[in-house]
């Protein structure tokens, strides 16, 4: 054999026992197989074998395992981001003629895919409105498929009566899928939350989970997952994932796999310093309103202590059990100008203006909800609005940028 070929051919094989904390990086496009027997029988569907790298390494099928136990689901596909991950949801179960509900506070891509894509597909939408469930019954359509639930809100934090939103999709036979980036299988699980059942369904049906956020934890990682129990939405899932080669590479699930382990340490941290700062932000009258679920009077906060504490009542202002993330946004007096808080957010020193969240760096982005919502309650649209996206700074130095902040504006 001549040296070349020896190079790309070499028979050693390194022993097969090696163990350490983290599972090795296994990259492929082509998988090898020992015969043709084998390519033939092999099902990546299940995980008993590899087929292609798309559709599956030792370090991805692990990935997925582990967003399972988080998540207290049986399947899981792993997507290049949280947006991908909710397009695979609607592209893998609608079909034309189909009809959508979306939540009126939902992450605005998802209704912007909803409004484009989806529509030019002939895949209809309506938006309801999360805090009255009676909203959404309204809603059901004889083709209405999907609905769509976020607790809490994008960007306004309102929370949700979860299971009273289920249990509307119950009773009409509609399919559920829940955005639970924000709880991460850490605040609630989103499979089995609903006590007063006696089926073995006690969730939601699908769950997409943006890994890019705590799982990571780092900033530096796209990623987005679906998961269910379901073994008949897996099976279209995954087919529907597979048909559309969608992908992970092995070193970005490496590092989501290296962050596992730390991220409920890390979302209580954060959810810790960002209740400290929700209570400051309580007392400055900049502030006409501060929204986080944790907080008695924010919208939907009865709720959240349902689900998320047990129904425990608070006693203080901002409530200390339960868990709660690491999201607060603000809404400023109406005589505060847009360029006043403009100026705030450019006078912060650490919070960074930035998208996205659960990373190590603190976070802040103006909204100008006017632009993003179909039914909002009037008052929620007067004055400026900002969201805090809380990192791993100390809840000292955080309020005291706040601080200067506010006394920077004009």
């Amino acid at each position: 054999m001549k040296p070349d070929t020896a190079l790309i051919h070499h028979d050693y094989q390194p022993p097969g026992d090696f163990a350490s904390p983290q599972i090795a990086v296994h990259k492929a496009s082509s998988v090898f197989f020992p015969d043709v027997k084998a390519m033939r029988e092999r099902n990546w569907l299940d995980k008993t074998g590899y087929t292609y790298g798309l559709h599956g390494t030792p370090t991805t099928f692990t990935l997925e395992e582990r967003i399972c136990q988080l998540e207290g689901a049986k399947h899981c596909v792993l997507l290049p981001s949280g947006l991908a991950a909710l397009a695979q949801v609607n592209l893998a179960l609608l079909k034309t003629g189909d009809h959508i509900l979306i939540p009126d506070n939902a992450y605005g891509p998802l209704k912007t895919l909803a409004e484009c894509e989806l529509q030019q597909w002939g895949i209809s939408h309506d938006y309801y409105n999360p805090m009255d469930p009676s909203s959404l019954a309204d809603r059901v359509q004889s083709n209405t498929r999907l609905v769509w639930l976020e607790a809490p809100g994008s960007v306004t934090l309102e929370f949700p009566d979860l299971p009273a939103l289920v249990n509307v999709c119950r009773d009409k036979a509609v399919l559920t899928a829940l955005d639970n980036t924000w709880g991460a299988g850490v605040a609630f699980q989103p499979f089995d939350f609903m006590l007063h059942t006696s089926n073995d369904h006690r969730g939601v049906d699908v769950c997409v989970h943006a890994l890019t956020k705590y799982p990571s934890g780092g900033g530096d990682v796209l990623m987005g997952s679906v998961t269910t129990c379901r073994d008949d939405l897996a099976r279209s899932l995954k087919l529907s994932h597979m048909r559309l080669g969608f992908g992970v590479a092995g070193n970005d699930a490496e590092l989501v796999l290296r962050s596992l382990p730390s991220m409920s340490l890390r979302y209580k941290t954060q959810d810790d310093t960002c209740r400290q700062l929700a209570a400051w932000c309580l007392h400055q009258t900049a502030f006409a309103q501060v929204l986080h679920p944790a907080i008695v009077g924010s919208p939907g906060h009865a709720h959240w202590c349902d689900l998320c504490v047990g129904g425990v009542a608070a006693d203080a202002k901002v409530h200390s059990g339960g868990a709660a993330a690491s999201l607060l946004s603000l809404r400023f007096d109406p005589a505060i100008t847009p360029a006043q808080v403009d100026v705030f957010c450019n006078a912060l020193k650490l919070f960074k203006l930035g998208f996205s969240w659960a990373g190590p760096i603190s976070l802040v982005v103006p909204y100008d909800l006017t632009k993003m919502r179909q039914n909002a309650p009037s008052d929620l649209l007067q004055g400026g609005f900002v969201r805090l996206a809380i990192g791993l700074e100390s809840a000292e130095d955080l309020i005291a940028d706040l601080a200067q902040a506010l006394q920077a504006m004009p």
